[in-house]
C-alpha cells in the first residue's frame, strides 16, 4: 500500500493538539514535498529524513513522496516531526507494518546518522497521548521528563533502527523512567530562615505570605535584608501536588528548560533582572513562548528594585495577578499560558535608599521621594496583599553570638498545617478565594466589621484591597488554628496595608 498514517503531536501554548502525518507515494520523478503549514525547520526535515533512512541502511523510495501534516490550518514548527515522517515513508513503502503504527504516537528529531535527538514540549504531548490511550515513542534524552506524565506508557529509543525493530516485533523499547519523588524532604533546598537576624515583623509577613500564597512588597534601605528574606521564601513553601506540578513542568517543558525529576514538585522561584523587557516577563515572540510569569506558575516571582523596572512592563502584571493566566496574541497565532504566581517584590524608600532611616543619611526632597514611589502605580500596589517596611537592623542584633530566630523547617511545618486547613475548607489557598468564598470564609462580627469600615475610610481602601485584607486575616487565623477571624487577626492584616496610596 502506498499510503500510511502516523500519529504525532504539535505544540500550541501548553496544549499538544494531535497531528496526523499522512504519507503518500506516487509515480513520477523522485521528489519529496511537505504540506500542512510547515515552518522552515519542518520543511528542512526532508533532508534529515532522507539521510537518516539511508544511513540506517533502509530503502528510501525512489518515487514522488507527499507528506501532509493535518490539520492543515495548524502551524507546525520544530524537528519533532522527523521521526513520524520517516516512519510514514517506511510504512508506505511496505518496510513497516501499518497496524502497529496506529496504536502509538511518535515524536523526535533525527540526526543524519539516524540517531534520535530530544525535543522541547514532550511532557504536554505525553499527557495528551495518555488521554487518547496511545503510547508515545520518543527520544531517550526525553525519558526522565516523559516519565512524569506517562505512568509507564511512554517508550524511548535511541535510533531510528530501534524504533523500526520495535514496530516489526523484533525487539522491545525501554519504558520512560524518572528518578526521585519530585521533592526534597526538607523543602526546596533554599537557604534557612534562621540566617536572618532581627526583622521579626518581616519574618512574620514572610510566613503569612507562604501560608496563604499572598503577594508581598518589602520597602527598606540597602542592606536591611530584603533580598535575603526573599531567597528564603521557597524554603517555607509546601511541595506542589501532582496536578499543579505537572502544570508547572509542562511550562518548563515547552520553554525548553528541561526538568529535574528529583525536584519537579518544588515550587519554582524566578528572579529576573529589572532590565527585562515586557516580552521576557509575560511571554511572546512570533511563535509565542512563555515568559517569566509563566515559568513562575505555582511558585514565586521575585522582582527586586521594583521602581527601577519600566512602568509599562510592571503594568502588564495586573491582569495575570487577577486571572492567573496570560493570553499572547500575535497576527498569525494566539496562545494562552498559565501564570498563577506569587509576587514578591522589594524596593528602596527613595532614590538614595535612606529615607526614614534614623541615621539621617537621606538628602532626597519630599518631591523626589514622591516621584520615586509613584513609579509603582496605585492599581498594581492595590494587588499586593502585604506591604511592610523593613528597617535597618541594629548592629547589636548582627553579632554572631546573637539570638537566632526559628529555622525554615519549623516555620514550614506551620505553613503546611495552615495550607491544609485552607484546602480542606475552600479547595485553594486563601489568596485565590473567590468573592463569594471570601464573604463566607472570612465573615466578621459586628465589632470587627466596624473596625474594617473605619480602616477603609481612613486608608481610602478600594474594594479589592478590602477583600485582600480579609483573605490575609483568614490566613493569620489559619496559622493560629482559629476557625473564625477575630479582631487580632483583622488588625494585623490591616497593618500590612500601610504603603497604600491613601496613607499619605
Amino acid at each position: 500500500m502506498s499510503l500510511a498514517l502516523v500519529h504525532s503531536r504539535a505544540q500550541h501554548g501548553v496544549a499538544a493538539p494531535e497531528v496526523r502525518v499522512e504519507v503518500h507515494l506516487a509515480g513520477g520523478l523522485p521528489a519529496m514535498s511537505i504540506v500542512g503549514l510547515p515552518a522552515a525547520a519542518v520543511r528542512e526535515s526532508k533532508d534529515r529524513v532522507r539521510a537518516a533512512i539511508q544511513c540506517a541502511q533502509l530503502e528510501f523510495p525512489q518515487r514522488r513522496v507527499t507528506v501532509n501534516l493535518a490539520p492543515a490550518d495548524l502551524p507546525k514548527d520544530g524537528g519533532r516531526y522527523d521521526l513520524p515522517i520517516a516512519l510514514g515513508i517506511l510504512a508506505a513503502s511496505g518496510q513497516l507494518p501499518l497496524e502497529v503504527l496506529l496504536r502509538h504516537e511518535f515524536i523526535g528529531e533525527l540526526a543524519l546518522t539516524g540517531e534520535l535527538r530530544g525535543v522541547a514540549g514532550v511532557l504536554p504531548a505525553v499527557l495528551a497521548a495518555a488521554r487518547e490511550q496511545r503510547a508515545m515513542v520518543l527520544p531517550a534524552p526525553n525519558a526522565a521528563e516523559a516519565a512524569l506524565g506517562s505512568q509507564g506508557g511512554a517508550l524511548t529509543a535511541r535510533t531510528l533502527l530501534e524504533v523500526c525493530g520495535f514496530l516489526r516485533g523484533e525487539r522491545a523499547l525501554e519504558p520512560a523512567r524518572g528518578c526521585g519523588d519530585g521533592g526534597e524532604a526538607g523543602g526546596s533546598g533554599a537557604p534557612c530562615l534562621s540566617d536572618v537576624r532581627g526583622q521579626a515583623q518581616a519574618r512574620r509577613a514572610l510566613e503569612i505570605a507562604a501560608a496563604g500564597c499572598h503577594n508581598l512588597l518589602m520597602l527598606g534601605p540597602p542592606g536591611s535584608g530584603k533580598s535575603m528574606l526573599a531567597q528564603r521564601l521557597p524554603g517555607l513553601l509546601p511541595l506542589l501536588d501532582e496536578a499543579a506540578a505537572l502544570e508547572t513542568a509542562s511550562v518548563a517543558s515547552i520553554a525548553g528548560r528541561g526538568i529535574d525529576p528529583a525536584r519537579w514538585r518544588v515550587p519554582p522561584f524566578r528572579a529576573p533582572h529589572h532590565t527585562a523587557s515586557g516580552i521576557a516577563l509575560v511571554g511572546g515572540g512570533p511563535l509565542p513562548r512563555p515568559g517569566e510569569i509563566s515559568l513562575a506558575h505555582n511558585g514565586v516571582l521575585f522582582l527586586d528594585e521594583l521602581p527601577e523596572w519600566d512602568r509599562r512592563v510592571l503594568e502588564v502584571l495586573r491582569e495575570p495577578l487577577e486571572s492567573g493566566h496570560i493570553t499572547i496574541s500575535r497576527a498569525a497565532r494566539q496562545a494562552e499560558f498559565p501564570a498563577r504566581f506569587q509576587l514578591l517584590a522589594a524596593m528602596n524608600p527613595c532614590p538614595c535608599g535612606w529615607a526614614g532611616d534614623p541615621g539621617g543619611h537621606c538628602n532626597c526632597s519630599a518631591e523626589q521621594v514622591g516621584r520615586y514611589r509613584a513609579r509603582i502605580s496605585g492599581p498594581l500596589l492595590d494587588r499586593i496583599d502585604l506591604q511592610l517596611e523593613v528597617p535597618r537592623v541594629p548592629a547589636a542584633e548582627l553579632r554572631g553570638d546573637g539570638a537566632r530566630g526559628e529555622d525554615s523547617a519549623t516555620v514550614r511545618a506551620r505553613v503546611i498545617a495552615a495550607r491544609a486547613r485552607q484546602l480542606a475548607r475552600g479547595g485553594c489557598a486563601n489568596a485565590h478565594l473567590s468573592q463569594q468564598q471570601t464573604e463566607s470564609d472570612c465573615a466578621l462580627g459586628r465589632a470587627d466589621q466596624a473596625l474594617l469600615e473605619r480602616a477603609i475610610e481612613r486608608l481610602r481602601l478600594s474594594a479589592r484591597a478590602t477583600h485582600r485584607i480579609l483573605r490575609v486575616a483568614r490566613t493569620i487565623a489559619d496559622l493560629a488554628g482559629s476557625a473564625l477571624v477575630h479582631s487580632a487577626h483583622l488588625g494585623e492584616a490591616i497593618g500590612y496595608r500601610r504603603l497604600d496610596r491613601g496613607c499619605g
